[in-house]
């Protein structure tokens, strides 16, 4: 009888302290995600717009360095665009590089860049985060703002459930978008699979 007590005290203090951290999850994307697309429009505004825009040039062509993503830091946190899942109503920032203390904040690049059309990004399964990936369905757009305010649409292609091992499922740059994010309990992945929507 006590063992059981016990447990339900430590399952009811869990379930407080994810409650806790998804709250936190929450404030911190309605903090930045403003401070992210300010960025981007001045950045646009002191982009000359009269430049004719670059040629595109074959990937197998680009150097390693034209692969790299315009990074701004916002609070002291690199930061590459933001996301958009009109299928959801959400946006959310995208930070630069991953660790468990910026996961907290927002969604991060875990591998890849948008011109090497292998970007992979990851989150925390908050409501605010990737927590409602599997709602998304095959055909749904998938929107990336980089920080130069270029746009580039995607649309989902296929969804999985991947064991937390199966990285190469994820980076092997298959698709040129992979969105992830654990299960609850931590068991398995949540994987979405996007493909550029090429402009006519």
């Amino acid at each position: 009888m006590v063992f059981g007590a016990v447990l339900l005290l430590g399952a009811l203090s869990l379930l407080a302290y994810n409650q806790q951290e998804a709250a936190q999850a929450d404030e911190a994307v309605s903090d930045v995600m403003p401070q992210v697309v300010e960025q981007i429009l001045q950045r646009r505004e002191q982009t000359d717009e009269t430049a004719l825009p670059e040629p595109e040039v074959p990937l197998e062509l680009l150097e390693p360095e034209d692969l790299e993503m315009t990074e701004v830091e916002i609070d002291g946190y690199g930061y590459i665009g933001y996301l958009s899942f009109p299928a959801l109503e959400l946006e959310l920032p995208v930070m630069s590089d991953w660790d468990y203390t910026r996961l907290r904040i927002a969604p991060c690049r875990y591998a890849g860049t948008l011109k090497g059309e292998d970007l992979v990004l990851m989150a925390h399964n908050y409501t605010r985060h990737f927590g409602r990936l599997s709602e998304l369905t095959e055909g749904d757009s998938v929107v990336f703002v980089d920080m130069d305010g270029e746009t580039t649409v995607y649309e989902v292609v296929a969804m999985d459930i991947l064991a937390p091992t199966a990285v190469e499922e994820m980076t092997s740059g298959a698709f040129d978008l992979t969105l992830f994010t654990c299960t609850y309990g931590g068991r398995s992945r949540v994987t979405v699979y996007c493909d550029r929507v090429k402009e006519s």
